[in-house]
């Protein structure tokens, strides 16, 4: 996006609008509690960081007539060449170094004041943007020389505060000989450090600890950062500045209201303040909250914590609504709003569709040029390995059809460059195709296993219909059921004759005995009976319907054969 003198000056109004209709709001609810003040305060904060992003993708507003847009508008000065013939401005400063007037005036340039001025707003900018990650990084490097706390009473102090707040996720607490008083930051892993002089004063722990949670848990860390970006957007702003300030002492002033709800005593809590102010934390430390508050503020504090009828607690359900309400009531008019030329806006928009597709095209021919350089990469690899195979092994690959293109492709899914496992693939009908439609079937099969399984003759479509009977099967299974001989019109037969079968082992063990066959219908009272088939297998039906199936080898297979439903009773007349 490129920055212009308007666009500064659009937003430069835009933001002391919605700076100082929070600042007036914040005036009106001075009576409210300071949880929702607060709000109030980085709703407003929000907006502000919101608005340069809504006026790029909200549709243009011109609520004013074009008449007054011409009318107000300044009207381009015609500048004459030193022929006397006239000069559009723009064309002359595109394209003509120097130009004077009819008069002879020394030359100037008129687009210096509209170059020069985004370079003056991003050059204070990107100081803010270092300085706040300057403070931040520093913070961290704090945290990895601090100590661990391990003192019982601050610990206790520590794990009661969490319960009563309702914390799901622990919270680190650190000592630092580097701090003067203790701060807090983080978001999902929060931290607490304190200073060496905090830790003896045993006495003020629960009072530090809540105060401390409180901003954790109204994630407060993340709303001094956004107050920071704010102020680095907008550091033309005064009035930016000022809710700035205000919304960290309403932060300050929250906190010490869910302080004051926990039951820890007034006067004592403000006698904490006192002494934390006279030990308050360089700026280096400025991206973390801390019970210090800042000099000017403390007066103003204190007078809260020790008034007792003042209203404390969070926001409700309804200011909060009412709050983003108004965000959105006001945010999004104003930043559609213009009163420049709509033409300006439509040429904007057009650069930037024309950007946006040039980037796309340029990420589509990467794409290509990618996937090309891939393909050329696994030709080249195969090609590398076949010119690196003995000559009977390459007369072998001839024999059956095995070309650098098929060893390419097989190579993309998975299979060795192996000239044995080439034949035997080629040899047994395995190609890409083949490996694709398994793995459709069976994830992550290996190509050895397919290997065996096409020399079987085994499809696709049969593994399919013998998953569909048994969903828990694998390829080992389906090659033996298909070197049984089974199908799935046996396993049709068999469910239809009421056989029950759990899986492909109890197929294949009812296949080796070789005796029992479908039967459309059996007598009603099964009596115990026992058979031998020619291979050795003996097969006994139970009175209960349970046929046991003992093979050869000793292997015991048991079956219940579902009863056939009683034939209905003939009429009567």
């Amino acid at each position: 996006m490129m920055i212009t003198t308007a666009m500064l000056i659009g937003f430069a109004w835009k933001s002391a609008l919605i700076a100082g209709l929070t600042l007036g709001l914040l005036r009106l609810a001075r009576t409210r509690s300071a949880g929702e003040r607060s709000l109030v305060a980085h709703v407003g904060l929000l907006a502000l960081l919101v608005l340069p992003l809504a006026t790029l993708v909200l549709p243009l507003w011109q609520p004013l007539p074009a008449s007054w847009v011409a009318e107000t508008a300044p009207k381009p000065s015609v500048i004459t060449d030193t022929g006397g013939s006239a000069v559009d401005p723009t064309v002359a400063a595109a394209s003509v170094p120097a130009v004077v007037d009819a008069a002879g005036s020394p030359p100037i340039s008129l687009s210096v004041g509209a170059d020069l001025a985004p370079f003056l707003y991003l050059v204070p900018l990107a100081l803010l943007f270092g300085v706040m990650l300057l403070a931040v990084l520093r913070l961290f490097a704090m945290r990895g020389r601090a100590d661990v706390l391990v003192e019982g009473s601050w610990l206790s102090a520590l794990a009661e505060a969490q319960r009563r707040m309702g914390f799901k996720h622990g919270t680190a607490l650190l000592v630092s000989d580097e701090l003067r008083s203790p701060i807090s930051w983080g978001l999902l892993r929060s931290t607490i450090v304190l200073s060496p002089k905090a830790v003896q004063a045993v006495g003020e722990a629960e009072a530090i600890i809540a105060h401390e949670l409180a901003h954790i848990a109204r994630l407060d860390w993340a709303k001094l950062l956004a107050s920071r970006v704010a102020c680095a957007v907008f550091w033309f702003n005064p009035l930016v500045w000022m809710l700035a300030r205000e919304s960290h002492q309403l932060r300050e002033e929250a906190a010490d209201d869910a302080v004051l709800m926990a039951d820890i005593d007034g006067p004592d809590y403000a006698t904490l303040l006192v002494g934390a102010a006279r030990h308050d934390n360089r700026a280096a430390l400025m991206a973390a909250h801390g019970v210090a508050p800042s000099k000017n503020s403390l007066k103003r504090r204190i007078t809260r914590v020790l008034d007792a009828s003042l209203k404390r607690g969070p926001a409700s359900a309804s200011w909060v609504l009412m709050s983003l309400i108004v965000l959105a009531g006001v945010t999004a008019p104003l930043a559609a709003f213009s009163a420049t030329a709509a033409e300006e806006k439509v040429t904007a928009k057009a650069a930037q569709t024309a950007a946006i597709a040039a980037q796309k095209s340029a990420i589509a021919s990467a794409q290509s040029a990618t996937a090309a350089k891939s393909q050329a990469v696994d030709e080249a690899a195969a090609a590398t390995t076949m010119r690196q195979l003995s000559a009977e092994e390459l007369i072998s690959l001839r024999a059956v059809g095995v070309t650098a293109e098929y060893a390419a492709e097989m190579r993309a899914e998975g299979a060795t460059m192996d000239a044995d496992e080439l034949i035997a693939a080629r040899a047994s009908g395995v190609d890409p195709a083949y490996i694709r439609s398994m793995r459709h079937i069976f994830p992550g099969v290996d190509v050895d296993e397919l290997i065996g399984a096409s020399a079987l003759h085994i499809e696709p479509a049969f593994a399919r219909d013998m998953k569909t009977h048994f969903p828990d099967i694998g390829i080992d299974d389906v090659v033996a059921l298909r070197a049984m001989g089974i199908d799935c019109d046996f396993v049709t037969d068999m469910q239809k004759s009421g056989v029950r079968m759990r899986n492909a082992d109890d197929a294949i063990e009812l296949r080796a005995t070789g005796m029992f066959r479908p039967t459309a219908k059996r007598r009603a009272t099964p009596r115990p009976t026992a058979a031998r088939s020619q291979h050795g297998a003996t097969v006994r039906i139970g009175a209960d319907g349970t046929m046991e199936a003992r093979s050869g080898d000793g292997r015991v297979a048991r079956i219940e054969v579902a009863e056939p439903p009683e034939p209905p009773a003939p009429p009567t007349n």
